[in-house]
């Protein structure tokens, strides 16, 4: 850049020499003090932009605890041919804080933030199979409503998935005569005292060799 200034200053000089004009001689002599002004300036050596340290601060986000919930395990239920219907009592539910998990044999609904707590109501295994694309859950001042669609109509005896325990085994690789006394098994531990009695004498006489069939005494 020196070296450009002089050579300017060299070349307008050069022109003052030849102009008349006083005009032009005006011009040309302020732009030499100017460019004279400009060599007399140290030249100026750009400083590098300090790049910032990061500053270790040593603070930990805290980890999210996880959810806890408070089993709503008392609620009422009413059924019709199509669906069954659960009522749960609870108030202050929003319907935008609810999660729902609706599968063939079980339903698990949880309810967030009510009054500062975690709220959940669920059945890990249903009477009978529901439709769950169908189901849905409807809030209410008071209350909760879950709504199942019975996958087949029908009459549901209790909303638990229960075992027939009168229903005999019929396991054919097992002694045919297994099935029958797991169900006087069944029927003695479900039987009055006078069906227990007539129980233990069928027993009785099977061992003792009197009949071979122990339900002899019932027929």
């Amino acid at each position: 850049m020196a070296e450009d200034l002089a050579l300017d200053l060299e070349e307008l000089k050069q022109l003052q020499s030849i102009a008349k004009r006083p005009r032009v001689l005006s011009l040309i002599s302020s732009e030499i003090s100017n460019l004279e002004k400009l060599s007399k300036q140290p030249a100026s050596i750009p400083v590098p932009t300090p790049i910032p340290t990061p500053i270790a601060t040593g603070v930990k986000v805290p980890s999210i605890p996880a959810r806890t919930y408070v089993t709503l395990g008392s609620f009422s239920w009413d059924q019709d041919n199509d669906k069954v219907k659960i009522y749960v009592s609870i108030e202050g539910v929003e319907q935008e804080k609810i999660e729902t998990e609706f599968k063939p044999m079980s339903f698990d609904v949880k309810f967030h933030d009510v009054q500062g707590k975690n709220y959940r109501c669920a059945i890990p295994k249903l009477n009978k199979e529901i439709v769950p694309e169908k189901c849905k859950v409807v809030v209410k001042p008071t209350r909760v409503i879950i709504t199942l669609f019975k996958a087949s109509k029908g009459n549901w005896l209790d909303l638990h998935f229960k075992e027939d325990k009168l229903k005999p085994n019929l396991d054919k690789e097992r002694d045919p005569m297994a099935g029958i006394m797991d169900l006087m098994k069944n029927m003695y531990e479900e039987g009055d005292e006078e069906m227990k009695r007539t129980i233990a004498k069928a027993w009785s006489d099977a061992r003792s060799g009197k009949t071979a069939d122990p339900m002899k005494g019932f027929q």
